[in-house]
């Protein structure tokens, strides 16, 4: 094949893998925080939640399931029409043991049809190891779900424990917080129920 025909080929070869990809969705799921929302958010945020990163977009959750202490695998879609704090640990998190007395007091004053903390142990954690973590530090009323393959949090780009992840009711994420952080705080609580309450 001559130069020329070389040269021919691979711009109709570019041209149409472009346009393929003109073509594509957006991967940019609709809804998120309205600027008003946006902003509310922002001035609540003090001490530990100065960390909370607003993203400017939503962001789409997972399609990897999590699986119950059962072994049933529930999609995060399921959850749709509640805000929901997903929290990723692990039993040999140290920051993890720390935080997560604080995210079981949320879930108590929070917790309903509104709103749920959602506790997702990611990697391989033993389920007997999983209720003695829980038992030590006295918490009883969060889930012992699981992702044992660690789908779910690579799909989600989680690289660190704790990561936790702040899902408005249309399914979307819309903040993340690395690292341990006082979710019993005013701060937290205040943004959660400005979240709650918001008609995003």
């Amino acid at each position: 094949m001559s130069r020329s025909k070389l040269v021919y080929t691979a711009l109709a070869a570019f041209a149409i893998i472009s346009a393929v990809f003109a073509l594509r969705p957006s991967e940019t799921p609709e809804g998120g925080l309205s600027a008003t929302t946006r902003q509310q958010l922002q001035a609540l945020q003090s001490a530990d939640m100065k960390k909370l990163l607003l993203h400017p977009a939503p962001r789409a959750l997972a399609t990897a399931p999590y699986h119950t202490a059962t072994g049933d695998p529930v999609a995060l879609t399921e959850h749709k029409g509640k805000v929901v704090l997903l929290n990723f640990w692990a039993t040999w998190c140290a920051p993890c043991r720390k935080e997560m007395p604080m995210l079981s007091a949320l879930q108590s004053e929070l917790g309903g049809p509104d709103f749920e903390v959602l506790t997702i142990a990611t990697g391989r954690n033993d389920p007997a190891a999983m209720a003695r973590f829980f038992a030590e530090i006295g918490v009883q009323n969060l889930p012992l779900h699981t992702d044992a393959t660690s789908a779910m949090a690579r799909e989600m780009g989680v690289l660190g424990l704790p990561a936790t992840l702040l899902i408005a009711r249309d399914g979307t994420e819309v903040a993340r917080l690395l690292g341990e952080a006082d979710w019993a705080s005013d701060s937290a609580k205040s943004i959660l129920k400005t979240l709650i309450a918001a008609d995003d």
